[in-house]
């Protein structure tokens, strides 16, 4: 009986975990931090060994194979002797995937993939197709693989971490949203090393697959001659004929059918999902499902929380939670789809980040800043001198308050804050609800 080993105990791990028993593995699990009790109860209930709060080697060594969490870097110490060792390290998607025969839609990028997955499910699970979500949103894939769900499609989101576990995978319909800079400490920060993780979603692709790409992005159009593309292209832009939004407001999209319609029936704002519209439009086109669908299906999508979601309007200010914002290319979307003036809250865990990108639509819309961190150092001055007024919150509290104060009727305030969460909070997810739960409590 071959040894599986699962590093991580998360959704992704306890999943590859239930999985691989039910594939007849030896299986053992080690995190090094604690696991959750549902999953601890999950484990026990299934029999699976397990141990917490560190990595014994003599444990994890033996193995034959190893799942990965994504979350683990390679510079980890466990990491780098099964390296030594020569043993195969995978991702719990490329687990699922050999165990699989329902046809895959994945969609990766740096920007708008969480947006542009649950997108694509809502447009082929309403025309009454069988599927699934899975990846980063969802139930993990390996665990509903396990329990016997073999729907018509998943709709996997992808991160570069996972794609990098990946090797005999296919994804029968891949997007790629874009890619800017990020995680750039997990990639020796090279650039090009991210880049080269994210068009890892053409492995393995044939002429018989679709691809599903934004040639307005920079990145992609410079990089789509450098790689090898097996599968048929389908391109989005604002000037393509085929897929495009026109100047007029009207977005067609003609990858398998012939779909036109106005912007505005979208539930979803800004120039960027407008482009994650027209590839999940896409993508649902080449699955199968008739236009007529699609365009019934549209205005009804909810995105998910915490992305440009409308939280109330109080006093004749609009306040939005933008928190799943942690870099600045989203933030630039966040503002450039705004029409009222803006006061912007910034701020959190600075990820080596260049303002300057943002300064033409600051200058054009935004006339207060609360900067929301444990150190503001770096946001003060880059927009002093841009930005009329710029105030220092420390708590979402105080920073709404402040926000309150500076706001006129008319105006909207932007949680958007260019950065991760973690000097004052647990994650994007807990500055969101805190966001919204103090801007409820307004009275």
């Amino acid at each position: 009986m071959d040894r599986l080993v699962i590093l991580g105990g998360g959704e992704s791990g306890v999943g590859a975990a239930l999985l691989g028993q039910k594939k007849r593995y030896d299986v053992f699990l080690s995190d090094s931090g604690a696991l959750k009790p549902q999953h601890k109860a999950e484990l026990d209930a299934a029999g699976i060994s397990y141990e917490e709060g560190g990595h014994t080697e003599a444990n994890i060594l033996n193995a034959n194979l190893i799942i990965k969490s994504p979350g683990i870097p390679e510079k980890a110490p466990i990491i780098k002797a099964l390296r030594a060792k020569g043993t195969k390290i995978i991702s719990e998607i490329e687990f699922g995937g050999w165990y699989t025969k329902a046809r895959k839609i994945c969609i990766t990028g740096s920007n708008g993939k969480t947006t542009t997955t649950l997108l694509t499910h809502h447009l082929l699970s309403s025309s009454g197709v069988r599927a699934e979500l899975a990846g980063n949103v969802g139930t993990s894939l390996a665990r509903q693989i396990a329990a016997g769900n073999e729907p018509d499609w998943y709709v996997i989101e992808l991160s570069s971490f996972q794609l990098d576990g990946m090797y005999d995978f296919k994804a029968d319909i891949a997007i790629l949203n874009n890619i800017t800079p990020d995680h750039l400490d997990r990639y020796e920060y090279k650039f090009e090393n991210y880049i080269r993780s994210k068009f890892r979603i053409l492995q393995n692709q044939t002429k018989a697959d679709a691809f599903i790409c934004n040639v307005d992005d920079p990145t992609t159009a410079e990089w789509l001659p450098k790689v090898t593309i097996g599968a048929t292209r389908y391109d989005v832009s604002t000037h393509h004929e085929a897929n495009a939004f026109a100047a007029d407001g009207k977005i067609t999209v003609k990858a398998k059918g012939s779909l036109t319609f106005d912007a505005n029936i979208l539930p979803i704002k800004g120039l960027h999902n407008i482009y994650n519209s027209m590839q999940a439009c896409a993508a649902a086109q080449l699955a199968g499902v008739a236009d007529a669908d699609i365009l019934k299906a549209l205005p009804t999508f909810k995105n998910a929380a915490h992305r440009l979601e409308f939280v109330r309007t109080f006093e004749g200010v609009d306040y939005v939670n933008d928190s799943k914002a942690t870099n600045v290319d989203s933030a630039w979307y966040a503002l450039e789809c705004q029409q009222k003036p803006v006061v912007w809250i910034a701020g959190g865990t600075d990820k080596g980040n260049d303002y300057s990108t943002l300064n033409d639509l600051v200058r054009a819309k935004v006339h207060a800043l609360v900067c929301l961190g444990v150190d503001n150092a770096k946001l003060i001055k880059s927009y002093t001198g841009i930005i009329p007024v710029i105030e220092e919150a420390r708590s979402m509290d105080e920073c709404v308050a402040k926000c309150r104060a500076l706001a006129k009727k008319g105006d909207v305030v932007l949680l958007s804050p260019c950065c991760a969460s973690f000097d004052l909070f647990n994650s994007y997810i807990h500055r969101g609800n805190l966001f919204k739960e103090s801007v409820n409590n307004l009275k």
